[in-house]
């Protein structure tokens, strides 16, 4: 195969090749004439010098631009862009051409800013937070760590990067679920920890990213404010019941020691026993419920006809016929006793709502399908909820006779089955929504 030529050979040969019928011609006139010997060649040497040279400048004219957007275009391959083309004309084409090559450059310019800027953030940001990143690539070697990773590897970066995830003890975390959690013992930290692991590519490699959140703090300050909610509801019900009853047990012994003892002495202690009684009664009742709400079983999932389901709770109700707005015909996989508990309760307080201060409202109950989720909505005209803050606070009750654990029962059901529950104003109008969501799979 022949060789190819140079772009600035051909550019040079093209032109000499235009130019020669011409230089030619130019001779052959001049032999023609009567012109000397001597005038002949020395016209004739001046026509090829000068076919050769604007040959040259036009070789030059054409590739001078070219070797200038070369240069340009290396610079900006070096991530240079700082180089700009001179005063270039946007009347021609060439000079649009430099016009482009400059405002590439000004572009990458604002994004290589952008992305050191960004660069710098990542890597503050790296070092500051609390939570260990490691970073490995398709052999399962540290590529990188942050400060947090080192405390809790208790070695410096240099002595960490390049082992194998299985040197680091981190090798069964790069296989199998993504996210979990687990308690583990590192030679900086020990506890409970967040594990999540995702994938990435980095010059066409994949590498695997882990992250490592230590929950024990987080856990140990929830358990704390769960343990002073509880210790605060059972210490007021105590208080409530307990108050009254030493009072009313007090006055009965200076009744008893007085002599002597009033007329009416065993009417009044037949009636504070009866307090006594009533007192201690609410206080058992308060434990059942407590005890009820702590005891909630894992669902036993099984087949649940929701159309079924919905219709015989909400058959249940006799203070009031609630309207039922059908929705698809479906089932999914749940405990059946406890949504039928869940609906009960929900329909209950919508009823409760509905007829409050001897008003005759109106409850629907309707479901609905969007993607994998079912819908289960109960709805009422009530007077609409005061204190949405304490909706699910167990014992929160605004009901003289209520026992505060229905909506918090509810919801922990709900959540039990990888739901929500969700309480809120209806808009435009008087009432409350309640909105059951349930994963259909």
């Amino acid at each position: 195969m022949a060789k190819q030529l140079k772009h600035e050979t051909r550019v040079l040969l093209l032109t000499l090749l235009s130019g020669a019928p011409a230089v030619v011609l130019t001779i052959w006139l001049l032999w023609l004439t009567d012109f000397s010997t001597a005038t002949r060649w020395t016209l004739g040497a001046l026509a090829v010098l000068v076919w050769w040279g604007v040959a040259q400048i036009v070789r030059e004219r054409v590739v001078r631009p070219l070797q200038t957007a070369s240069n340009l275009l290396s610079a900006l391959r070096e991530e240079d862009f700082s180089v700009r083309a001179r005063s270039p004309r946007s009347d021609d084409a060439l000079g649009e051409l430099m016009q482009e090559v400059n405002a590439l450059s000004q572009t990458l310019r604002k994004q290589r800013l952008g992305a050191l800027e960004a660069s710098a953030l990542l890597r503050t940001v790296m070092t500051e937070i609390e939570v260990a990143v490691f970073t490995f690539d398709d052999a399962q070697r540290l590529k990188l760590v942050n400060r947090a990773g080192e405390r809790l590897l208790a070695r410096p970066s240099e002595q960490l990067l390049g082992r194998t995830a299985a040197e680091l003890g981190l090798g069964n975390w790069l296989n199998g679920e993504p996210s979990r959690t687990a308690s583990l013992n590192f030679p900086g930290s020990a506890g409970r920890w967040g594990i999540r692991r995702s994938s990435f590519r980095q010059e066409g490699r994949p590498h695997q990213l882990l992250v490592m959140t230590d929950l024990s703090r987080a856990l140990r300050d929830e358990e704390r404010q769960a343990w002073q909610r509880i210790v605060r509801v059972i210490g007021h019900e105590l208080n409530n019941s307990l108050a009254p009853i030493k009072s009313i047990a007090g006055t009965m012994g200076t009744m008893l020691a007085k002599a002597p003892r009033p007329e009416d002495w065993e009417s009044d202690l037949q009636s504070g026993l009866t307090i006594i009684a009533s007192r201690a009664d609410s206080l058992s009742r308060f434990m059942e419920a407590y005890a009820r709400l702590a005891r909630l079983p894992a669902p036993r999932v099984q087949a649940v006809d929701v159309t079924a389901w919905i219709r015989r709770v909400a058959s249940l109700e006799t203070r009031m016929k609630v309207e039922l707005e059908p929705g698809p015909a479906m089932t999914i996989q749940a405990d059946g006793d406890q949504l039928e508990q869940l609906l009960i309760n929900l329909i209950r307080n919508a009823v409760d709502a509905a007829t409050e201060s001897d008003r005759t409202g109106q409850v629907k109950v309707g479901w609905a399908k969007s993607s994998a989720t079912l819908e289960v909505w109960v709805q009422d005209d009530g007077p609409g909820l005061s204190d949405s803050a304490n909706l699910f606070v167990p014992f929160f009750t605004t009901k003289p006779a209520g026992t505060g654990i229905g909506l918090a029962l509810c919801r922990q059901i709900a959540e039990a089955h990888g739901g929500s529950l969700m309480l809120e104003n209806r808009k435009g109008t008087t009432g409350c929504v309640a909105r059951l969501k349930l994963p259909i799979t």
